[in-house]
């Protein structure tokens, strides 16, 4: 029975399907070129850092597990306190949260570490990325002012013990630390871990274009959609539907950097951008889903205090095309590398979900 069972293993592992990107699977979004690593940390300066918690199975004790969850953060820089970076937001649908949202769409600075997590999860990772900016800047409340930290949430529940709030102080600082300028792991990682998209196991996805001198990229915590609703590049590859039904609609986190000198006013509109790249994938933007995008430039930073009239240095309108065109194309392959990368994942109550299968990519147009 033994051999058997290792037979079993074996063979399993032996025919697994390899994951890769869209574009090493054969498929190519859009017409414009992607920077060196068609990642987000294309944009020079920008940082991303992951923790994962993976562990348990068989039947949900709230509290204690399965545990199918974790952490991203995205830095405009090095040190997100000591500078501050233009910025903006967007809500296509309001079912989730944004912490910091009515300072990004009203002050329209970016002053802290951009982190994704779950729905429950939000408040902790708050508070850690809190103390994680006083141990840098111990004068923060003191005689310097308090950050509001940007905390964006999607819903785990069904592979996850939400409940158990199990991203803590620990695992903010290991994606603080971490955080890094190279390649972004993809798929069922970081805030990623216990997420869903298009009824295909989803979660962190990143993709990048040039744009002229400059470039724009584009990271996703991909958790939306119904199978039925899934185009890739345009095309329906009529998928019969899940032989599962989650409580909630799911949501997307879309996060837009630039090096392209932006003002606030020009950062909301490019953040509106991203939300056509989520629609060329396939969704409509449920009821029940937060549909949620962030937005910043990392040219222009400034001190945080300042004084007096401000010189800020911004692109003429007219030569926003290119990025627009870059935001709405690397959003689109953002969510399907996040579909290539990720893994089956089978999470509490035993509740399985299926990697997208990457033989529907294989002969489909490669762009429009």
């Amino acid at each position: 029975m033994k051999w058997m069972l290792w037979f079993l293993l074996l063979s399993s592992s032996l025919w697994a399907e390899p994951r890769m990107r869209a574009r090493e699977a054969g498929v190519v979004v859009g017409r414009m070129l992607p920077g060196p690593l068609n990642a987000i940390t294309d944009v020079p300066g920008v940082r991303v850092g992951q923790a994962s918690l993976s562990s348990g199975e068989g039947r949900l004790i709230p509290g204690r597990g399965p545990v199918r969850t974790g952490v991203t953060a995205v830095l405009a820089g090095a040190d997100p306190w000591a500078f501050r970076y233009p910025a903006s937001a967007f809500v296509l649908n309001g079912n989730g949260e944004i912490s910091s949202l009515a300072y990004l769409q009203d002050i329209g600075w970016l002053e802290s570490p951009i982190l994704l997590t779950n729905t429950l999860n939000l408040g902790k990772v708050s508070d850690a990325c809190v103390a994680w900016m006083i141990e840098k800047h111990p004068e923060i409340g003191i005689s310097d002012d308090v950050p509001i930290p940007v905390v964006c949430e999607c819903d785990d529940s069904y592979l996850n013990d939400i409940q158990g709030r199990h991203v803590g102080q620990k695992e903010v600082f290991a994606a603080l630390e971490s955080a890094s300028t190279g390649p972004v792991a993809e798929g069922s990682v970081g805030a990623g871990t216990g997420m869903i998209c298009y009824e295909y196991k989803g979660g962190i996805g990143t993709s990048s274009r040039q744009a002229g001198e400059y470039r724009v990229g584009v990271l996703v915590n991909a958790n939306h959609g119904s199978r039925q609703e899934l185009r890739i590049n345009g095309y329906d590859p009529a998928l019969q539907a899940a032989d599962f039904q989650r409580r909630t609609e799911g949501s997307i986190i879309l996060v837009v950097a630039t090096d392209a000198p932006l003002n606030t006013s020009q950062l909301s509109r490019l953040a509106r951008r991203a939300a056509m790249g989520l629609a060329r994938s396939g969704s409509s933007a449920h009821h029940g889903s937060g549909d949620l995008v962030v937005a910043f430039s990392t040219a222009n930073a400034r001190p945080r205090v300042e004084s007096g009239i401000l010189n800020v240095r911004a692109l003429a309108d007219q030569a926003l095309d290119p990025l627009y065109q870059g935001t709405v194309e690397a959003a689109e392959e953002a969510i399907l590398n996040a579909l290539c990368a990720a893994e089956t994942a089978v999470g509490r109550d035993g509740h399985q979900v299926e990697a997208m299968p990457l033989q529907i990519l294989r002969g489909q147009p490669s762009a429009r």
